[in-house]
This record gives C-alpha cells, sequence and structure tokens, in this order.
C-alpha cells in the first residue's frame, strides 16, 4: 500500500523524528496539532527535503464531537472563551499561585495554540498537508469528515484513522479510511478502556480493511504479538520521546526515563476527553476534591494551555504533565531513531524464530 520496508508508523510532533524513521524504512508521521498552518508549512517542507524520497504522513485532529460544533468559525474562539467558568480560571490560578510558577515574562514568545481540537482549527491544518507529497493523512479523534477522506483520495493520499472500539472501527470504514489504528488503553494521549490485547483482534475481525496494532508497542516482541493477534503493522508514539533526534525538553525527557509503567493515568485535565498522561500533581489536583471538574473539549485545553506553557517554562517540573504511554516503563536509555528502529526488527524476528522452534519442538 505504501511502498515501506517495514510495516512500523511512528507518531512524532518532531519532525527530525519523522524523517528518520521513514529513511531507517517505516513511515514517520508528524503530529499537525500544535502547529500554525504557517508553522506547519515550515515542518512539512523541511521534511520534504530530508525524507529522501522516503514516504511520510500527517496527523491531525479531527474530532467527532465538541463543544461549539455548530459555531461559525470567526466567532468560534470568542464564544467559546464566555463558556469556560471564572470557578476553573481560579483554580488553575490557585494551582499555579501555590507552586510559585511565575508569569510569563514581557520577552517570551506569544501563545501558539489557543484553540485546538476542532474542525476548524484542523481543516487549514489538511489543507497544507495535501500540497505536500504526503502518503497517509491520519485523523486522531473520531472518523474523519467524510468530504476530506474524499478530497485525501483525490489526491492519491491514504487516509486512516485511530479506534479504541470495535464499534469506532466500523465507523471509521464507513467513511472510508484505507487502514484503522486500533489502540489500546495503554496508549499515550487519547485513548479508550480496553487494552491492546483485547482490542486488536476484536478490530481485525470487524473491519475488512488493514489494522495497525498500537498501545503499549515498544519492542519488537510487542510488534511480533500486534501481528499475531491479525494486525498488518505497528502504530507507536512514547517510543520516540526519547530518542536523540526528539525536540523533548531534557526535563521531560529525564522524567520518562526514570518512569516505571505505573507512572501514567488517564486523565481529562489536559483536553477534557480522556488522555493517558504522565501522572503528577497537576493530574492529581484535578482529581481532587477541591477540583471543579473538568470542562468539555475544547474548553479545557483553553483554560489550561496558558497554564501548561508557564509550567513549561518554569521549575515547577511536579505540575509539568504531558502524554505519555505505559510503554515508558521500558524507556530507560536515550539511542538514535535509526538504532530503535533497526531494534525493533532484530527483536521481531527473533520472537519470530523462537515462536518458529516451538512449533518444530
Amino acid at each position: 500500500m505504501f511502498g515501506i520496508e517495514l510495516p512500523i508508523f511512528a507518531f512524532s510532533h518532531c519532525r527530525d523524528v519523522v524523517a528518520a524513521v521513514s529513511r531507517a524504512g517505516g513511515m514517520g508521521v508528524l503530529g499537525a496539532l500544535y502547529f500554525t498552518p504557517e508553522e506547519l508549512e515550515m515542518e512539512l517542507k523541511w521534511i520534504d527535503e530530508h525524507v529522501d524520497g522516503r514516504p511520510y504522513g500527517v496527523d491531525v485532529v479531527m474530532p467527532a464531537s465538541y463543544e461549539g460544533a455548530d459555531f461559525a468559525p470567526e466567532e468560534l474562539v470568542g464564544r467559546l472563551q464566555t463558556m469556560i467558568p471564572e470557578g476553573h480560571r481560579a483554580f488553575v490560578d490557585d494551582l499555579l499561585a501555590r507552586h510559585g510558577v511565575p508569569e510569563l515574562t514581557a520577552d517570551a514568545e506569544p501563545g501558539r495554540v489557543l484553540l485546538g481540537w476542532t474542525d476548524a482549527t484542523a481543516r487549514p491544518q489538511v489543507e497544507v498537508a495535501l500540497r505536500h507529497p504526503i502518503a497517509l493523512l491520519a485523523n486522531a479523534l473520531g472518523p474523519p469528515p467524510a468530504d476530506v477522506v474524499k478530497l485525501a483520495h483525490e489526491r492519491g493520499v491514504k487516509v486512516a484513522a485511530l479506534a479504541s472500539t470495535p464499534r469506532h472501527a466500523l465507523k471509521q470504514v464507513e467513511v472510508g479510511v484505507d487502514v484503522v489504528v486500533a489502540q489500546g488503553t495503554e496508549a499515550g494521549g487519547h485513548t479508550g478502556e480496553i487494552s491492546t490485547m483485547v482490542l486488536i483482534p476484536q478490530v481485525v475481525d470487524a473491519v475488512d480493511v488493514p489494522v495497525l496494532a498500537a498501545g503499549g508497542i515498544g519492542n519488537g516482541r510487542q510488534m511480533a504479538a500486534g501481528m499475531a493477534l491479525g494486525a498488518e503493522g505497528v502504530w507507536t508514539g512514547s517510543l520516540w520521546l526519547t530518542v536523540e533526534e526528539a525536540d523533548t525538553p531534557e526535563m521531560a525527557r529525564r522524567r520518562i526515563l526514570e518512569a516505571t509503567s505505573r507512572d501514567t493515568v488517564r486523565s481529562r485535565s489536559w483536553t477534557g476527553k480522556p488522555a493517558r498522561l504522565l501522572r503528577n500533581e497537576w493530574t492529581d489536583a484535578w482529581e481532587s476534591e477541591e477540583s471543579p471538574g473538568t470542562l468539555p473539549m475544547p474548553l479545557q485545553f483553553m483554560l489550561v494551555s496558558g497554564a501548561l506553557r508557564r509550567i513549561g517554562r518554569s521549575d515547577a517540573s511536579e505540575l509539568a504533565t504531558f502524554p505519555a504511554g505505559q510503554i515508558i516503563g521500558i524507556t530507560n536509555q536515550v539511542r538514535s531513531t535509526k538504532d530503535v528502529v533497526f531494534g525493533l526488527v532484530e527483536e521481531f524476528g527473533e520472537a519470530l524464530d523462537r515462536l518458529g522452534r516451538l512449533t518444530r519442538d
């Protein structure tokens, strides 16, 4: 379908990782969420020049449902801002004050993202992506709009979408996606409640398109397990947070390397929908008795995006959270992207040999 040597798909917000995976024979997929259309244009132009003609993809977020979906684009931000209760703003301000998080200085870069997780913000990103020679357009939340699927197909671009239940997978196929990413609850970011081991065969049996295994895929044995369950490849994410090429902040990289698989939690404190994050005092605060509760998407992210940016520029590491899957429990060293890819393949082969010996014996 894609002309790739290895059935390894790597999601990353870092262009260097995306290009390195594709050059190594897999397919890098750039997460577009945090880029403005202008920034995304620059990122994709760079990838075009550094991917050696190999295929790569772009991942956008076009949720099937969110607050303000029926608002006109030009009034979306203003109307959504009025829907954020003052009590929630006060809770965030108090949380930052208790941890001594300073205000942003006058010379700080202006905030880049106040609103994400909407159809209105993703469509300009889709337009930019389809101007480049991408091989795959992926949607991270729910089935992509049918007109976007059609547009991608007209440009010769395959479409993938993530699913956390067989029912979700069927909805993806109904709108015409070419690949379903069956993502178990072990995954970082937005994820459902069904484990990868249980989910993959259910999705494989439910749909008639290729399925990628996702959620807790971090070594070749897990890759072999996913494909033994019927998947035709793997979708990986948290695995790439600590590679040499990743632009992960050093503090976050260190915490990932030290973390165990019990150090993540599904929380609505990031976007309003359940997402697996690194657990810390930020996620705990939103589950405390003092919490006013999280807001629906995209209000929660609008509420906390400025706070998370302040935390990121401060020394308040106890509040710094980010999407991370349970696979970080076996991520304990920094390696090059190429070495990680080749390590996956080598261990995958060893796992198959071991299974072959079992059958022969």
